[in-house]
């Protein structure tokens, strides 16, 4: 990264998860494709499960072509190699239904909060 933003207030620090159509997703056979949407749906319930994603969904829209991300999620673990390899881990993406991204994503201290995750007490 290029480095932190000059601000005089506190950031948070976040994984942010993009997800795009692989090279491969044209050529799968539909029943494969609905197979592998179904795994990576349980990857990702699997994942927010153990505390390592804490909010993941679709996106859609107009956007740039011709990648347009077909999905978006956060994570905080402190390490944008972590969720790199959590994610390269999918079925999806090992298939190449998906391809994914992951960057840091800075935000103003405390301004999001993620009320389905549970955390120990």
């Amino acid at each position: 990264m290029a480095g932190e933003p000059q601000v005089d207030f506190a950031l948070d620090t976040y994984e942010c998860i993009v997800l795009y159509p692989g090279a491969a997703g044209r050529a799968l056979p539909a029943e494969t494709v609905q197979r592998l949407q179904a795994e990576h749906a349980e990857h990702m319930a699997a994942m927010q499960r153990r505390g390592i994603i804490l909010v993941a969904g679709a996106v859609d829209g107009p956007a740039r072509e011709p990648d347009p991300p077909l999905g978006f999620g956060l994570s905080r673990t402190g390490s944008v190699d972590d969720v790199r390899s959590v994610m390269e881990a999918d079925p999806a993406v090992q298939a190449g239904l998906y391809r994914v991204d992951v960057l840091t994503f800075l935000c103003p201290a405390g301004s999001m909060e993620f009320p389905l995750v549970k955390t120990e007490s």
